[in-house]
């Protein structure tokens, strides 16, 4: 009996200073594309499905709910149901899985908040997605460490960016010259900012 318990210990505590790794491995397993998947059900149910494996909600078209539970988002046609907001609260999603969102067509908001895995290039890759930089009017981006003032100023892509909301990155150095950028790029861009 003392077997099992010192063998269950091993296989569910993981060792003093190796947990990080194993959850990046694991994360980046939740991250991985599958271009299968998203032939098969549509790029709004296989986002779907990356974000809510990874933490994150997802609200639909038409619905005032957000999806938080992978077994509970609806099922139907394909192109039924159509992601318009994305709040990735403590979300896992890291730059591999960005693909992903190639086909959303219809994401008029995006949260990132305290995202460890949210870095430059994945501000990067958002603000170059076609298909987003038409339709996100809102963009929150909080407490995402790996963040800085390069990541930002990359949202000039998005060209219909109504309203933007910066708080807690310690990564940007120059706040006023990013938000002026971001202004010059974008007139109509209503930036808030509270950043130290």
């Amino acid at each position: 009996m003392r077997l099992l318990g010192r063998t269950a210990r091993c296989v569910f505590s993981p060792p003093a200073g190796g947990s990080r790794g194993f959850w990046g491995w694991l994360n980046a397993v939740f991250n991985k594309v599958d271009y299968e998947r998203i032939k098969a059900v549509g790029p709004d149910r296989a986002a779907a499905e990356w974000l809510l494996r990874c933490g994150a909600k997802v609200r639909f078209r038409g619905f005032d709910r957000w999806q938080h539970d992978y077994n509970g988002l609806p099922t139907g046609p394909l192109g039924r149901y159509q992601i318009q907001a994305i709040d990735a609260t403590e979300a896992c999603i890291m730059y591999r899985g960005f693909d992903y969102l190639n086909g959303l067509e219809h994401v008029e908001e995006i949260k990132l908040n305290k995202c460890i895995y949210i870095e430059d290039a994945c501000l990067e890759r958002l603000s170059q997605t076609e298909n987003l930089q038409a339709s996100l009017r809102t963009m929150s981006v909080i407490s995402c460490g790996n963040v800085t003032d390069k990541g930002i100023i990359a949202f000039h892509h998005l060209r219909n960016l109504e309203y933007l909301f910066l708080s807690d990155l310690p990564g940007i150095k120059d706040k006023e010259k990013t938000a002026d950028r971001l202004q010059t790029a974008l007139p109509k861009l209503t930036i808030e900012l509270d950043l130290a």
